[in-house]
């Protein structure tokens, strides 16, 4: 989502939409959110803005580079 909206930070009203409407679908998204923080990934801005630390970018692109086809 950081480099689909191209902002460096990401507010927490921003990362729900990932996971739509659904209450279920919210609660999820912010506990991945809470594992994210807890692994290193992302980083607690304050005012519930988050941002990738470099392990997040170097997961995120990793993740990029496996979803693409081969071929």
């Amino acid at each position: 989502m950081f480099d689909e909206l191209g902002k460096g930070e990401l507010d927490l009203h921003e990362l729900f939409e990932a996971g739509g409407n659904d209450p279920e679908s919210r609660r999820a998204v912010f506990y991945a959110i809470e594992d994210f923080v807890e692994r290193g990934l992302l980083e607690e801005r304050g005012n519930d803005f988050y941002s990738l630390t470099p392990a997040g970018r170097e997961a995120a692109r990793g993740a990029r580079e496996e979803s693409r086809p081969r071929g």
